[in-house]
């Protein structure tokens, strides 16, 4: 069944204007570092008030807080929210109770989420259960991924169950409702866009889950058959002393009778195993007849 919830800007201007005057003048005054806002948060878990769920994050998942006591907050269980201007509590509205100040340009009842900051094109995917940024009409959800992609790999992206329902496997934050850029490598497999990038920086060009490499790599080995053809071998390596026969030989040949040698050794240890294994078979089959 198709929602017909759209959780944009309110279409009325009269009262887009009213709540744009009331927000713009101390915007930069109100919210934390992660959203501009005129609101705070009582987390239900702890009945402790923040900025937002990711500073209750923050805070509750420091390495300075006891490992039993380390929790997340559900957003969609936020029930109570205090007003910045006038400090008065209430349920979740977009527009406070006492003083009518408009909380945030954007705001979604399903997610309870609030955000001045509407350049980041906030919507909500019903798929998702959340909102994400980007704008709409810039995204599909992938039903067999589970998560929403950029349009441009709508035809093209290798799909992974639950591709994003995993930690980053670089800095290991949890990938599904991160803040963050992400990108999706040739594989398949998600990651944090920055954490790719910190990965070149190091010359790192495989993905991190399956090892394939997550770029055209040709030009590369190009450059280093190149290099290798143009480096002349020096003379102490040229020519290799076979030991057994105290002879000097060529390194190729020395190669292809290692080669041959390692061949020889496996099938004889091939056979032997092979044989024991039937020896121990033949020994349990005489055993059974054992009184």
């Amino acid at each position: 069944m198709e929602s017909d919830y759209e959780p944009h800007l309110s279409t009325n201007d009269d009262y887009h204007k009213k709540c744009e005057a009331m927000v713009e003048p101390e915007s930069g005054k109100f919210g934390c570092s992660h959203y501009r806002r005129r609101c705070k948060i009582r987390a239900p878990c702890c009945d402790e008030i923040f900025d937002c769920r990711h500073c209750h994050n923050e805070s509750k998942n420091s390495l300075e807080v006891d490992p039993v006591d380390r929790h997340d907050v559900p957003r969609h269980d936020l029930k109570r929210l205090i007003c910045s201007m006038c400090s008065t509590e209430q349920d979740i509205q977009q527009n406070c109770i006492q003083c009518g100040v408009c909380m945030g340009k954007y705001f979604c009842s399903k997610c309870h989420f609030f955000d001045d900051d509407v350049s980041k094109k906030q919507y909500h995917c019903d798929e998702c259960g959340i909102c994400r940024t980007g704008g709409k009409e810039n995204f599909f959800h992938c039903n067999k991924c589970g998560c929403c992609y950029s349009i441009m790999l709508k035809d093209s992206h290798n799909c992974s169950e639950k591709a994003m329902h995993h930690n980053c496997p670089v800095c290991f934050e949890f990938l599904f409702d991160t803040t963050k850029d992400i990108t999706v490598l040739r594989c398949g497999h998600t990651i944090h866009l920055e954490c790719v990038k910190e990965m070149e920086h190091h010359f790192q060009y495989s993905c991190p889950v399956c090892s394939k490499s997550y770029c055209d790599m040709s030009r590369v080995w190009e450059k280093l058959d190149e290099e290798v053809a143009a480096t002349p071998m020096p003379q102490t390596y040229q020519i290799k002393m076979d030991y057994q026969d105290g002879e000097m030989i060529d390194l190729s040949y020395l190669r292809n009778r290692y080669l041959k040698i390692q061949m020889q050794q496996f099938h004889y240890s091939r056979e032997f195993y092979l044989r024991g294994r039937v020896g121990v078979l033949i020994f349990l089959f005489l055993s059974s007849f054992v009184v």
